[in-house]
């Protein structure tokens, strides 16, 4: 450890005059797992971006090896033996799984490509994920989980010296994450660097040997994960004592909105039933693959029901399209908030009035109305951005996700759907998520709340569903709820029904 692979001096970067990060200094050895946390916007990202060759640095100086080096592009990156997993996937959905792991480093024999080669790479390190993933499946057809492993694959066959993970873990379940935790423990023993950056606390305190806490582009410590509680590590990250992470839970019950009966889809949904009250917060909980997005995807039309009946104010209705949903008063946050929520190359306005924009259309449309909407939702959801007219695409993820969740408010919905709302955003943004959906349950709104976050579940909800492969397997109320009991029911160990 005396040796550094990796050494950052004063590393500063602006855009547009704007300081973004501001000298910071660290030095990473080889075989360390190095955590880095930090509100969004905090400067985690752009720190990075930088160390990746997508950034190039305002001021400072890099080094490896103890020698300066200019990271120009990605593939420079690379070359020096830096690879990142984004947070948001690059992936081509068109292509197949081997062939996204290998795009840009394919495999040649005799001038042409060896696919056989590839798909047996790529069947090597799918199995080293202890994932049952097929080389030969499209993109378009996994789940958000089962990309984020692809990520993981094409990482693992670069054999990289230093890999940077940007919160890897969030789509991932709990058993999940523990193969994930060893493969990082076999990296860090072939001497592989690791920089985890990751808004889960008790993760980073588990697998990091030092944490780096930025705050507002401000290096605020790097120090050793022994010497720091999790409520130490939140306080360096929003620099304030931090209030109970969970509003306390008000429900008068209403009557039911939404009934849903015998929900089948085929191979994935098979005869759900249940009902969700005005100023309800559902929960649904279960392991990857349990059918919990398909069931909310079916809700929203996105997938067509073979069977069973879905009705809203005790009127049997027919949702074959995601907009004979919205004309229901739903509204669907996806879980993949850059694939199918947002238009990352809009402004914060055109992303807000998305789905709602008949309302602000005479002749044309009424950019003064539309700009007034977009005021009021900044406000009410503290959406920080330097240009309201800047593409989405550079603002933080916690504020993309505000802006998702005043797109869908913008139709006045009475159902809310939340597929993994709080996936990728730090504890502070999480916290205001929280305290918003708690509002919307005290204004009659009733909300399906899902989540692989036990914590989470346990936190928000009033009532949850556990799934498992397609079915319902239990239904537990606020005053039973544990860990323990929701697991019991999510892999098969209880099953019990009756909502």
């Amino acid at each position: 450890m005396n040796t550094a692979l990796l050494e950052a001096e004063s590393v500063s970067k602006e855009f547009s005059g704007v300081r973004v990060l501001n000298k910071v200094t660290l030095s990473l050895h080889p075989g360390e797992i190095l955590g880095v946390i930090g509100e969004n916007g905090a400067g985690k990202s752009t720190f990075m971006k930088i160390l990746s060759g997508i950034y190039t640095a305002t001021e400072g100086i890099i080094r490896m090896g103890g020698e300066q080096v200019e990271i120009r592009d990605p593939i420079n990156a690379k070359k020096l033996g830096i690879t990142m997993i984004p947070q948001e996937f690059n992936l081509v959905n068109t292509l197949a799984v081997f062939e996204n792991v290998f795009l840009g480093n394919e495999l040649v024999k005799k001038g042409l490509l060896d696919k056989a080669s590839m798909r047996r790479r790529t069947q090597e390190v799918l199995s080293e994920l202890q994932t049952e993933i097929s080389p030969d499946a499209r993109m378009m057809d996994l789940s958000v989980a089962q990309k984020q492993m692809v990520e993981l694959g094409k990482a693992l066959v670069h054999e990289s010296k230093i890999l940077i993970m940007d919160e890897p873990t969030t789509v991932l379940n709990s058993e999940e994450v523990k193969i994930l935790f060893q493969i990082m423990g076999k990296l860090r023993e072939r001497g592989v660097s690791i920089v985890f950056i990751s808004h889960k606390l008790k993760e980073v305190k588990t697998i990091c040997g030092r944490v780096l806490i930025l705050r507002d582009g401000e290096q605020i410590s790097l120090s050793p994960t022994a010497e720091l509680n999790i409520n130490q590590m939140a306080r360096g990250m929003v620099g304030r004592e931090l209030n109970q992470v969970f509003p306390r839970k008000q429900f008068t019950q209403g009557e039911n909105i939404l009934k849903v009966e015998d929900l089948t889809v085929p191979g994935l949904l098979d005869k759900i039933s249940f009902t969700l009250k005005r100023g309800e917060i559902l929960g649904f909980a279960g392991l990857m693959g349990a059918g919990r997005t398909e069931l909310a995807e079916t809700i929203m039309g996105i997938r067509q029901k073979s069977g069973g009946r879905i009705l809203v104010c005790g009127e049997e209705v027919q949702i074959d399209h995601p907009r004979e949903a919205v004309k229901h008063g739903i509204a669907y946050l996806s879980e993949d908030r850059q694939g199918k929520g947002l238009l990352m190359d809009f402004t914060v306005p055109q992303n807000i009035t998305l789905v709602s924009l008949r309302r602000y259309v005479k002749a044309f449309i009424d950019r003064k109305k539309e700009q007034a909407a977009t005021d009021e939702y900044v406000r009410s959801f503290n959406i920080k951005a330097a240009s309201l007219l800047s593409k989405l695409r550079f603002l933080s993820g916690g504020n993309q996700q505000k802006v998702y969740l005043a797109k869908w408010m913008d139709t006045k919905p009475d159902i809310l759907i939340l597929d993994e709302p709080t996936r990728g955003i730090d504890v502070n943004a999480k916290m205001e998520i929280y305290q918003f959906v708690r509002e919307l349950a005290k204004e009659n709104i009733a909300c399906m709340f899902i989540s692989s976050e036990l914590e989470e579940i346990m936190g928000m909800c009033h009532r949850v569903l556990v799934m498992r492969e397609g079915r319902l397997t239990g239904e537990i109320q606020d005053k039973d709820m544990s860990e323990e009991e929701i697991m019991f029911y999510a892999t098969g160990i209880k099953e019990g029904i009756s909502v």
